[in-house]
Parts: structure tokens; sequence; C-alpha cells
């Protein structure tokens, strides 16, 4: 007789099983089909043609809806104004007009990470695959190509991330490297942390560049002038992430780190560089942390982007003047990764 109540127990137990089960499964089905929903839905946004053909900003469209994730571009005289939207999926975006460079996710069984270069027709002219999740992009005039990935950490606060930055020519024929490999010099003299991550390219020609180089074991952040024939990476300033250099060449924006000393997390506030005088202007009007390698919309505006709290995926381009004369404002809603094509 004393089977019989450890059976029933079993057998409810199992009843419970299914039933749960079968709920988790109902909940899964529920939750896909809602976020295909919402990926197929209208994307609430103006849409017209034309804009490609003169002076506009591309980006990545983070509008929910069918068009998210979409690269699109607005008039440079009309920021806010209605978008023209192309058929490419990006996560980072870098263009010259004639030729635009995208890193992307391909999320399936396997996700995979993969950088393409695509003409002015959006047709796909070099492509190679990314070690990791795509972080920085980067398009000169001069037609080089850097790319930063995550191997491993998704955030540049993190302890203990590990990033790849490549350089090559735009057609893939000439690959000068991992920027890591480069001899670095601090202070005139050579050092080798293991620990060294490079990231933020922003280019000068096609030989020179400036980026950032860390090193937690030494505790430094440096701005580094690179050299691409030397294979060098100088140290010029420490403290600085991000760099992004002026269309006039005399100024780099980047973000600076004012968290106190012995902080739980980094806060990084837009900052701008005289190169020919060292001299640092923070540009506190911007309060909140900005996370991004900043854009030069013109000589006296950054272009930059934000994540909005309260919509998880939607992110906005903001604009800040470099003389600290006003307060940021949204200059591209529903936008992310902005590369001004004059």
């Amino acid at each position: 007789m004393t089977g019989r109540p450890a059976f029933r127990r079993r057998a409810a137990f199992a009843v419970l099983v299914v039933v749960v089960l079968t709920g988790t499964t109902w909940y899964a089905a529920a939750e896909l089909q809602r976020a295909r929903a919402e990926q197929n839905a209208p994307t609430r946004v103006e849409v017209t043609e034309g804009v490609l053909d003169g002076p506009h900003v591309l980006f990545r469209g983070t509008a929910p809806g069918e068009l998210y994730g979409r690269v699109a571009a607005v008039a440079l005289d009309d920021l806010s104004g209605p978008r023209e939207v192309t058929p490419v999926v990006c996560d980072r975006v870098s263009s010259q007009g004639a030729t635009t460079l995208c890193l992307r996710t391909r999320r399936g069984v396997v996700t995979t990470y993969e950088a393409e270069v695509l003409d002015a027709a959006w047709r796909t002219t070099a492509t190679w695959s990314l070690p990791g999740l795509p972080s920085r992009a980067q398009l000169s005039p001069d037609g080089l190509v850097a790319t930063t990935a995550f191997v491993t950490g998704h955030s540049y606060s993190q302890a203990g991330f590990s990033t790849e930055t490549m350089v090559r020519d735009a057609d893939g024929a000439k690959v000068s490297g991992n920027l890591e490999d480069f001899t670095l010099l601090a202070d005139g003299e050579r050092v080798a942390p293991v620990d060294r991550n490079v990231w933020g390219v922003t280019f000068v020609d096609d030989r020179y560049f400036y980026a950032t180089v860390r090193s937690q074991s030494l505790g430094h952040t440096w701005l580094v002038r690179g050299d691409l024939t030397e294979r060098t990476l100088v140290t010029v300033l420490d403290g600085v992430e991000c760099p992004s250099l002026s269309p006039d060449g005399t100024r780099l924006a980047f973000k600076h780190d004012v968290a106190a000393d012995g902080a739980a997390t980094q806060h990084w506030t837009p900052a701008v560089l005289d190169l020919a005088t060292l001299e640092v202007t923070v540009l506190d009007a911007e309060q909140r942390t900005v996370d991004d390698q900043m854009t030069w919309l013109d000589d006296t505006t950054l272009l930059y982007g934000l994540p909005r709290a309260d919509e998880p995926g939607t992110t906005d381009v903001w604009s800040l003047a470099v003389d600290g004369t006003s307060k940021p404002a949204v200059a591209i809603p529903q936008a992310w990764s902005p590369s001004v094509v004059g």
C-alpha cells in the first residue's frame, strides 16, 4: 500500500512538469510571434527619395519596425527631416559617399560578424569576417578602412575586455594588420604590455592616424599617433578615448573619463584637444556619459549617439557645439553611427 501514494506523487509531479513545459513553450512561442510582429510592423518615420544625391548624413536607423537597422540618410541641411532608406543593414557605418563601410552581426544558429564595403549603388565590393562584436568603423578619404571588434567583453568599461583593430585598403587587397602588433613608444621608450588594446582610429591621411591604446596593467589610456609605414604607435597624451579628427585637421574630439578616482564606473564626457597646444577643453554641457566615437558635423559641431533609457534598442544622434555655447540637442532622432558625406 505504501507504493500507491508515492506513485501518485510521481504522477502529479509529471503532470506539473508537462504543464510547466507547455506553458513555457507557449510563452516562448508567443514572445517570438510578438517580436516578429514588431519587426514586421511599419516603421513610423517619414521616408523620401533623392537625399543621397546631395550632401547628407548617413546613419543606422533605430526606429522600431521593419526598417530597424537599415542604413538611411538625411539631408545635411535638414537633419531631423525625412530620410532616404537603403537596402543595407549595419551595426556601424562609415561613408565617403562613393564608398561605404558596413559592420554587421549575422544572427543564426551560429552568430557571425562581418565587414562589407559597398559602392554608391550599394553593391558589395569587398567583404571579410570579424572575430567578434562590431564596435568601431572608420573609412578614410584615401580609401583606408579601420575596423574594431570585441574579441571578448562587450564594453570598454569592462575589466579584461579585448579588441582587434585592423587597417586595410577598402578593396581588401592590402592589409596593414592588427594595430596591436605595431611598436608602441611611450615617452620615447618601447613598451610591450601583453594586455594592450587599440581602438578608435581616426585617419589623418593614407599614412598617419590617431587612436586609443589602453593597458590596464600599466594604468594608461593613451592617445597615440600611428604610422602605417613605420608600423609605430607614439603616445601623445594620457586619458583620451575614441579620438575624432576635425575637418580642418587642427583638433581631436574624444571622450574623457571624469569619474572620481576609485569610482565603480566610468563617466565619459565629450572633450576637444587642440593639437598645436595640447590644451583640452571639456564640454561639460553634456552631463550624460557618452560611450561613442564622436563625428564632426562641421568645424563647430559634434555628433554622437545615446540610447533612450525608456526604449531599449532605440538611440538618437545628438549634437553639441564645441565652443560650449549651447546645450546638447537631438539632431537625428532614432539613429546611430552618423557619418557626414559633404
